[in-house]
């Protein structure tokens, strides 16, 4: 099958299209055809990891996964025999965090990982498009209250992560201000966004009219101390990012003790739950993938480096037909 391999840390340029052996499912396995994948900032870490502790997960010097790609959408070609749940023939979405190997055209996972039936009101492309920025924006979500009249922003909410919170964080209840750029403003309030700052034009850090109940960094590009603020007494602060020295671990063990407004940094960790929850409310019409462009794989490089300028709105698909 043709895939694309990195076998050294570095710029986009090592990724290189190969053939290499088609997987074999085991009992619990599921075989995949995948039909489109990603790029996202998970394979962008894991190719050129800017911090140790990626480093430690994929490897100290060389990357022990030589396939990368962690969201997938196609059809089950083939299944182990103790395979119960699934079938020859479904059309399937979901993720492969920890193991990648999504960049390729066959790729096989286990029944019971995060993987569940595509909803029907889905292109493969558009369900591709939505695992990793949707579960890494939950993982957040998970540890709001969302009381009545609760008011959340959301920096960089025309991203992947950015989007999916702002999605669900609209579905829960909440009322959201999603700072973006200019042109993803109409984007923003077709999805919901009580209220939009273009940060071309604005800081929003130095508002001094406005308090949240939440803020949500989905970029990483801001911090808990320029936030403060605007945080409202008991007010959480969440980033995707570790921060400058890694301050948002240290915050997040020392911020909650001290009873006033805190940063959490919860470790996120996908599940057949959260996939099967991803497919209700897609199918109830309640959440869209954002796309923002589509290569092929040999395009993989191309791709990436669109990706890594930090421009684009919601995801960049790998379309494999």
């Amino acid at each position: 099958m043709k895939a694309v391999v990195n076998t050294q840390y570095g710029p986009p340029e090592v990724l290189h299209l190969m053939d290499v052996e088609k997987p074999t499912p085991k009992k619990n396995e599921l075989l995949i055809k995948i039909h489109a994948t990603t790029v996202n900032r998970t394979d962008c870490g894991f190719r050129d990891p800017q911090y140790f502790i990626v480093r430690l997960v994929g490897g100290l010097f060389r990357p022990k996964k030589k396939i990368l790609g962690s969201e997938f959408a196609g059809v089950v070609e083939e299944i182990g025999n103790d395979v119960k749940a699934f079938k020859q023939g479904d059309s399937v979405f979901g993720l492969s965090t920890i193991n990648f190997g999504a960049h390729a055209e066959y790729i096989c996972i286990a029944e019971e990982k995060s993987i569940g039936l595509k909803p029907v009101n889905m292109s493969y492309n558009e369900a591709a498009a939505i695992c990793d920025g949707a579960f890494l924006a939950l993982s957040n979500i998970k540890k709001i209250d969302f009381k009545a009249g609760i008011k959340i922003l959301v920096n960089g909410a025309s991203g992947s992560i950015g989007s999916a919170a702002m999605q669900l964080a609209i579905y829960f209840g909440a009322e959201v201000t999603a700072v973006c750029n200019t042109g993803s403003l109409e984007l923003m309030k077709s999805l919901g966004a009580t209220e939009v700052i273009d940060f071309t034009n604005e800081d929003f850090t130095k508002r001094d009219n406005q308090v949240f109940d939440v803020i949500i960094d989905a970029v990483g590009k801001s911090s808990f101390f320029k936030c403060k603020k605007l945080l409202k007494p008991k007010g959480l602060y969440f980033s995707s990012e570790l921060g400058y020295l890694s301050q948002n671990i240290y915050l997040a063990l020392l911020t909650p003790l001290l009873g006033g407004k805190k940063v959490l940094f919860p470790i996120p960790k996908d599940t057949k739950e959260d996939i099967l929850f991803f497919k209700k409310i897609i199918e109830e019409g309640k959440y869209k993938a954002i796309i923002d462009r589509i290569y092929r794989l040999e395009q993989i490089v191309e791709a990436t480096k669109y990706v890594e300028t930090g421009q684009k709105t919601g995801n960049v698909v790998i379309n494999m037909e």
